[in-house]
């Protein structure tokens, strides 16, 4: 029997030169140079339609209502379609009222603007306004309470920086003193409050994803801000996981003190949305929700220290990594309450927490690769009744504080 060869053309010594060659660059720029010549067509002409005689389509996105003082009211909008708008009226309380608008009365696509109204708004009351451009389209709004807004100032500043110490770094500081009793328990025990941290984490994912995708239906629709929260949330799991392999591969067992960071780092992004919504409830006048908020998030938040200390039961931390682990799992919550209160952006918080979403995520891998391999360890299926237990309790009690939120 022969044996069939195949010739292979060989490499000259400039083709095993490293890097490309010259011509070879510029045969993969030629398309993309005239795919930027057809879109600056296309944009330049509106697609061959410069001279539609149809309306222009108008899209006025409210970010924010604020009363900043007694007497004024002021509206942060943004041009979310895909023509000019020019505002020329204001309604309040079915009567029309003068109003600036800052930087230009005329909004391009994605321009940003402020309106400031000159209305004697009544402390307590509701108010409606309607925004009227140009053309007759109107955009309507509404004040549910009226009352002034935080002022930006150092007692200010101060006060939302206590509300985010009640809701963040003391409740997850708590939770942490349960370290103790956690290293009693057996291997069983251990895995049931592993698996307990995991169904905290899911619980959190969950809740992150409504969160998020509420915030993204407030911002621009031109963003496309829906879309961004589950595309964000799989690159930073698998960013976080990559990173995390590394680790591993550089340093020793460090009795899960690097897990228990993760986690911190996870809880304290979803506390940063916790902020948020505290701090925007004061911002636009609705301060009994706000405590609403304070008493079930801080009950809610207690369970977090559970779970960022249950890996830290094969170790013995410094005082120093308990301190640090409360304020990175509480601390974002100060700045949250900051952003809500004083500024507020909905595309930035989708950002936020959809980055917080995947690495949660990515916790929950490593806490259940955990889990998993203790109970090979001792010839146990992947899954147990122990386990199933620990990550369900980890929900129902997720639920239950969550409840006190929402009640």
């Amino acid at each position: 029997m022969t044996e069939s060869t195949v010739s292979h053309p060989r490499l000259t010594a400039e083709d095993r030169r490293p890097g490309l060659k010259l011509s070879t660059v510029v045969l993969a720029l030629v398309p993309l140079v005239l795919l930027a010549a057809v879109i600056a067509t296309i944009v330049r002409t509106d697609a061959g339609l410069a001279d539609r005689t149809a309306p222009p389509l108008e899209t006025l996105s409210i970010q924010r209502i604020t009363l900043p003082e007694p007497g004024l009211i002021e509206l942060d909008v943004v041009n979310d379609g895909p023509d000019p708008i020019s505002l020329a009226q204001v309604i309040v309380d079915d009567a029309y009222w003068e109003f600036t608008v800052s930087p230009a009365n005329v909004l391009d696509r994605l321009d940003r603007a402020t309106i400031r109204i000159p209305y004697p708004w009544v402390q307590d009351e509701a108010h409606a306004i309607g925004l009227i451009s140009a053309t007759g389209v109107v955009f309507e709004t509404e004040v549910a309470v009226a009352i002034e807004s935080p002022e930006t100032n150092r007692s200010s500043i101060a006060r939302f920086a206590l509300i985010g110490l009640y809701v963040g770094v003391v409740p997850v500081a708590l939770g942490l003193l349960w370290y103790p009793f956690l290293r009693r328990l057996g291997r069983r025990g251990l895995n049931f409050i592993l698996a307990l941290t995991i169904g905290l984490l899911v619980f959190l994912v969950v809740d992150m994803f409504e969160e998020a995708r509420e915030r993204a239906l407030s911002a621009p629709a031109t963003l496309g801000a829906p879309i961004l929260v589950p595309l964000l949330a799989l690159l930073t799991a698998g960013f976080l996981m990559l990173a995390g392999q590394s680790l591993r591969r550089r340093q020793r067992d460090d009795g899960g003190l690097n897990l228990a960071y993760q986690i911190a780092i996870g809880i304290g992004l979803h506390n940063l949305g916790e902020g948020l919504a505290i701090g925007s409830a004061f911002a636009i006048g609705e301060a009994a929700l706000g405590v609403f908020l304070i008493v079930g998030f801080t009950l809610h938040n207690v369970t977090e220290g559970i779970g960022i200390a249950a890996p830290l039961v094969g170790n013995r931390p410094k005082l120093a990594h308990f301190l640090a682990l409360a304020a990175i799992a509480g601390a974002p919550a100060i700045v949250g309450t900051w952003i809500g209160a004083f500024t507020f952006s909905p595309f930035w918080t989708t950002v936020f927490l959809a980055i917080g979403i995947g690495a949660i995520l990515q916790v929950i891998v490593e806490v259940g690769r955990l889990v998993y391999r203790s109970q090979r360890r001792h010839n146990e299926p992947a899954l147990t009744w122990v386990s199933l237990g620990g990550v369900t309790a980890g929900i129902v009690v997720m639920y239950a504080t969550a409840l006190l939120v929402s009640a």
